[in-house]
């Protein structure tokens, strides 16, 4: 072996031992089981939208007052069967939502993202929330224009974005309360189920279980 081979292999070799590190210090995250937290309901919350043509309006009303539109969202995991499930909660009965939702002007994601989850998950709506541990960004998706699905990425062409959506870990206590507005269902759904299920979680949803991958999962038993 010559040897710029051999110093592509020790490269290669020490590279690998800092990725193993890596991952068993930085990459673990602790799940807990669904029987750990209490579920318990509290006032509805209104609905913005009742169509598509009323969110496509209001969005463009929103752009043209403020810009684009900068959004939040929680990936929360439990443990149910010895599998990790993905907490989201189901508006009227048919669409499946991250927690989470739109920023306020000047506020920072993390700030932003507590606030949502103590309005739509907390006892509390007062609260700061920060008993929330908001971990890494996952991933970012980008609307290029109003009526246009999102991407996960930010197209070459597109200069003016209509939206930019950050997902957030969520890392849970052993232990919690959740209480959700009457009108929302918090449900958790196996990884399993909704890898690349678009059809039935919309493309954001369904590319979660890809961005969790680089994760491992210590799965605590009760």
């Amino acid at each position: 072996m010559g040897e710029a081979a051999e110093e592509v292999t020790t490269l290669y070799n020490h590279h690998h031992h800092e990725n193993d590190y890596d991952h068993n210090q930085g990459f673990e995250v602790d799940i807990y089981p669904l029987s750990s937290y209490y579920f318990g309901a509290k006032h509805s919350i209104p609905f913005k939208d009742e169509t598509l043509a009323d969110r496509l309006s209001r969005m463009r009303s929103n752009y043209a007052a403020r810009g684009i539109r900068n959004c939040v969202e929680a990936v929360i995991l439990v443990e149910l069967f010895k599998h990790p499930h993905l907490l989201l909660l189901q508006v009227k009965n048919s669409i499946f939502k991250l927690p989470g939702g739109r920023l306020r002007p000047g506020e920072s994601d993390i700030d932003g993202l507590r606030r949502k989850l103590v309005r739509k998950l907390s006892v509390n709506e007062d609260d700061n929330g920060t008993e929330w541990e908001v971990g890494e960004c996952l991933g970012m998706w980008w609307r290029p224009d109003f009526e246009t699905l999102l991407y996960p990425y930010l197209p070459p062409n597109v200069r003016s974005p209509k939206e930019c959506t950050k997902l957030f870990l969520v890392k849970l206590p052993v232990s919690r309360k959740f209480i959700v507005p009457k009108n929302l269902r918090l449900l958790a759904v196996p990884l399993c189920q909704i890898h690349e299920n678009q059809k039935t979680y919309g493309q954001v949803i369904s590319g979660v279980p890809q961005l969790l991958s680089k994760f491992s999962f210590n799965m605590i038993e009760s």
